[in-house]
C-alpha cells in the first residue's frame, strides 16, 4: 500500500521560460507540508554557549507497527529556563503526520541532542533512547504508550550525550547500547570567543580542553543495563559527535566507529571476548590522508564498492572537506579527492549524512546536511549567517560522484541543518529525507525523482518480531551480491529507516535474497519479486 503524497510547499513552476533561460533543474526532492509542526529552539536568546550550536537530531521509527515510518524530533530549548518538549509524529492516512507525543508519553524535556531506536527488551516493538545535555532517557514501548525505564535499566548517564546506537557487541541476542559524549561542559566553564571582526561567536571545543568519555552499556537480559565501559576497554576521552557500529574487519563481531571533533577518531575493534581495541590509527581512519585530525561530525558506514567491506564517510568543518575512507580488507584509504567529494565540500560544515540510491539507478548517492558553527564568508543568507546549502552527490556510472545542483531541489535552499534521517516514509520504493535545522523548522523532503529504476525493500525481523539490528541483507546471485547492514544508528544524532533498500536499475523479474543474522547464521529466501516490500523473519 502506498499512501498519497504530501502537499508540496515548493510548487511546480508553470511559467513559460524564454529560450535564452537555462532549463529548470530536475527535481529529486520536494519540501512538503505534512503536519510536522515543530520548530527547533536552542535558547530563548543567543548567548553563544557551546551547546546552542550542536543540537539536534531526529528519528524514523515505526512506533505502532503498522509498516509505515513515524518521525521523532529532538528538542533542545533553553539552558536556563529549561528544555522544550521532544515530539512524536505518527504517519497517518493520506501521507500526513499527527502529533501523538502526549498519547505515547515520549515528550522528554531535557536539553535534547540525539536518539536511537531498537527493540532492547525483545518484545517485538521499537523502543527509544534519547541523549541530552544532562541525564539521558530510555523509553520502553509498551504497545500504545511508552514508559520511562531509565532508572530501572540504569541508562541515565549524565553528561553531554550526542549520537548513540544500539548493537549486539557480545552476540548474546540482546541489544547493547553505545553513547558518544562531547564535552565535560558546565555553565561555569563557558568562555567568550569572537570572530576576526571582534564579534561574539561560538568557541571551538579546543577552547574548553574538556573531552568526555563515551559509554558502553551491556544489556542484561532486556531488563537492566550494566556500564561496561572500563571493563570493555573503551576508555579513551574525546569530543565525540558521531557513531556507527559495523563489522569493519569481517570477523563476525560488531565494531564501533566514533567521529571526534578536532581529535583523532576511534575504531573500537571487537576482540570477541567482551573487550575492544582502538585500531583507528593502524587501520588508517583516525586522521585524514595528511595525518590531520579533523572535526568529525556525522558518519555513515556503507559497502560502497559492493565488495563485502563496510566503507566510511564522515562530515567535517569547512576548509577541511568531508572524508571518504574505502575499506580494503580492514585497512582504510582516504579516497575523498579521487571520488570527487573533496572540493565541493570545502566551504561547508557538514553534519547529517546518508548513502542511498535516491534515483534507483543501481548506484549509490550521498546526501549531506550542512550548517555553520561559526561565522564566516561567504554568507548564504543575510538573515542567518550560519545557514548553508546542503549537498547531494549522484553516483557516477563507473566510479566517483558528481554534485547535483540545489541539492536536488528546484530552487536553492539554505539552512543551519544538524540532524538528517533517511527512509521511505510513503512506502513507494524511494528514499525520502527528514532534516532538523538548528533554530528552525523540521523539514521533510519527499523523493520525487522520476525514476524508472526497479527496487526492493527488505524488513528483516528477529523471531521476537523486533528489527534484526546487526544483520546483513544480500541481494543477487552468490559472488555478485550487494550487501546492506541493518543498522539505523548513523548520520548525526539521528536514527534511520531500519529496512534495507536496494535500487536495482534495469534489473527485471525477481532477485535472490539472503540474510546473514548478527550471530553469523545465514538464511536463503530464494528469489523475491521486485518493486515490493518484503518482511522476512528469522
Amino acid at each position: 500500500m502506498i499512501r498519497n503524497a504530501c502537499l508540496p510547499l515548493l510548487g511546480l513552476l508553470f511559467t513559460a521560460c524564454a529560450e535564452s533561460q537555462p532549463p529548470e533543474p530536475l527535481a529529486w526532492f520536494e519540501d512538503v507540508e505534512c503536519g510536522l509542526d515543530f520548530e527547533h529552539s536552542y535558547a530563548d536568546e543567543r548567548r553563544y554557549w557551546m551547546p546552542e550550536t550542536v543540537g539536534s537530531g531526529l528519528a524514523f521509527l515505526d512506533v505502532d507497527g503498522d509498516g509505515f515510518l513515524d518521525l521523532y524530533a529532538v528538542q533542545s530549548g533553553d539552558l536556563k529556563s529549561g528544555g522544550g518538549s521532544n515530539r512524536l509524529f505518527r504517519n497517518g492516512t493520506e501521507g500526513t503526520f499527527e502529533d501523538v507525543t502526549e498519547i505515547f508519553g515520549v515528550g522528554d524535556r531535557g536539553y535534547g541532542m540525539g536518539c536511537a531506536c531498537a527493540d532492547y527488551d525483545g518484545d517485538g516493538d521499537v523502543d527509544l533512547y534519547v541523549t541530552n545535555l544532562g541525564a539521558n532517557v530510555l523509553f520502553q514501548n509498551a504497545g500504545g504508550s511508552f514508559a520511562d525505564t531509565t532508572q530501572s535499566t540504569g541508562t541515565g548517564h549524565t553528561g553531554w550525550g550526542t549520537s548513540t546506537a544500539f548493537l549486539d557487541y557480545d552476540r548474546d541476542g540482546d541489544l547493547d547500547l553505545f553513547v558518544t559524549n562531547y564535552l565535560n561542559w558546565a555553565e561555569s566553564r563557558e568562555i567568550d570567543c569572537s570572530t576576526t571582526y571582534s564579534a561574539l561567536d561560538y568557541c571551538s571545543p579546543k577552547n574548553y580542553n574538556a573531552p568526555a568519555q563515551d559509554v558502553l552499556y551491556k544489556n542484561e537480559g532486556g531488563t537492566r543495563f550494566t556500564d561496561v565501559t572500563e571493563a570493555a576497554g573503551v576508555i579513551t576521552f574525546g569530543n565525540g559527535l558521531g557513531v556507527v557500529p559495523g563489522d569493519f574487519d569481517n570477523n563476525g563481531f560488531v565494531d564501533i566507529y566514533v567521529a571526534n571533533d578536532l581529535m583523532p577518531n576511534r575504531l573500537w575493534s571487537n576482540q570477541g571476548d567482551g573487550t575492544f581495541r582502538d585500531d583507528a590509527l593502524i587501520a588508517g581512519c583516525a586522521v585524514n590522508m595528511n595525518g590531520v585530525a579533523e572535526a568529525g561530525m556525522g558518519v555513515v558506514a556503507h559497502d560502497f564498492q559492493d565488495d563485502g567491506d563496510l566503507d566510511l564517510f564522515m562530515t567535517h568543518l569547512n576548509a577541511q572537506s568531508n572524508t571518504f575512507y574505502l575499506n580494503e580488507e580492514g585497512s582504510f584509504v582516504d579516497e575523498t579527492i579521487a571520488l570527487g567529494l573533496s572540493s565541493p565540500s570545502l566551504q561547508y560544515t557538514g553534519f547529517g549524512v546518508g548513502f542511498a540510491d535516491f534515483d534507483r539507478d543501481g548506484r549509490d548517492d550521498i546526501f549531506i546536511a550542512n550548517g555553520r558553527v561559526a561565522a564566516g564568508t561567504p554568507t548564504f543568507d543575510p538573515l542567518d549567517i550560519y545557514a548553508e546549502p546542503n549537498l547531494l552527490f549522484r553516483g557516477r556510472n563507473g566510479a566517483g560522484f558528481e554534485e547535483v545542483s540545489h541539492c536536488g531541489l528546484r530552487k536553492p535552499v539554505v539552512g543551519n541543518t544538524r540532524g538528517a534521517a533517511f527512509g521511505d516514509v510513503d512506502n513507494d520504493g524511494d528514499i525520502d529525507v527528514a532534516l532538523l535545522e538548528n533554530g528552525s523548522r523540521l523539514k521533510l523532503l519527499r523523493n520525487v525523482y522520476p525514476s524508472t529504476g526497479n527496487w526492493i525493500l527488505i524488513r528483516a525481523l528477529e523471531r521476537s518480531g523486533g528489527v534484526a539490528i546487526g544483520a546483513r541483507v544480500g541481494v543477487g546471485e552468490p559472488g555478485k551480491e550487494r550487501w546492506r547492514q541493518i543498522q539505523p544508528g548513523y548520520s548525526y544524532c539521528s536514527s534511520n529507516d531500519p529496512r534495507a533498500h536496494f535500487g536495482l536499475g534495469a534489473e527485471k523479474g525477481a532477485i535472490r535474497v539472503r540474510i546473514q543474522w548478527a550471530d553469523g547464521q545465514t538464511q536463503d529466501y530464494g528469489s523475491l519479486a521486485l518493486n515490493a516490500i518484503h518482511t522476512l523473519r528469522r
